[in-house]
């Protein structure tokens, strides 16, 4: 089983990815997480993103279809993998699209967690105070650049999967339980699971 999973930043995607890996035994691929591992790493290409990131840009395409094509070809996510924020834009759906399709792999679902954006800043204003560790993507005035980004970039991208009739649009406005609970819903009703 083969998932996509959108949402604005602070909408909860990292926790629902958790929660669906553990649920169906999923492999993800952030490719936010694969970044900032290149950054901790101090990696050629992890400097490289450093700036991009910090500013709240998105990070160049070639760099991010290279990760996803070597993560893509791992034996570890044959029985099913997720994408956690990933794609971006109508132009990376596109090309996601060609990469899977030239390796045989079919999407099965795709999911919104969609959000109100208020609420969200006061999400992400609260998860920064309670880490001990802060991301440097979680300060208020990057979360406003980032969601003016998401608007801009995604909100196309959600169109197009659901012209393709695989977007489904889940209330993420529930406590946490009730967003994994219609995922899994959906799941159940269209997927044979074990």
């Amino acid at each position: 089983m083969n998932i996509i999973l959108f949402g604005a930043p602070g909408a909860g995607k990292g926790t629902q990815a958790n929660f669906l890996i553990n649920e169906f035994d999923l492999i993800q691929i952030s490719t936010g997480d694969m970044l900032r591992e290149a950054v901790k790493l101090k990696t050629e290409l992890g400097k490289q993103v450093e700036t991009i990131m910090a500013n709240g840009d998105l990070v160049p395409d070639k760099i991010i279809f290279s990760l996803i094509s070597d993560r893509l070809n791992k034996e570890d996510i044959k029985k099913g993998f997720i994408f956690d924020g990933f794609p971006r834009n109508l132009k990376q759906a596109q090309k996601l699209d060609e990469i899977i399709n030239d390796m045989n792999i079919k999407l099965d679902f795709v999911f919104h967690i969609d959000v109100d954006e208020e609420i969200l800043t006061s999400r992400i204003e609260n998860r920064a105070k309670q880490e001990k560790i802060t991301r440097k993507d979680d300060t208020s005035s990057i979360l406003i650049e980032r969601l003016k980004v998401f608007n801009r970039e995604t909100k196309p991208v959600l169109e197009y999967y659901s012209n393709k009739k695989i977007l489904n649009v889940i209330d993420g406005m529930g406590t946490i339980e009730e967003v994994s609970l219609n995922i899994s819903m959906i799941i159940k009703k269209d997927f044979k699971v074990d």
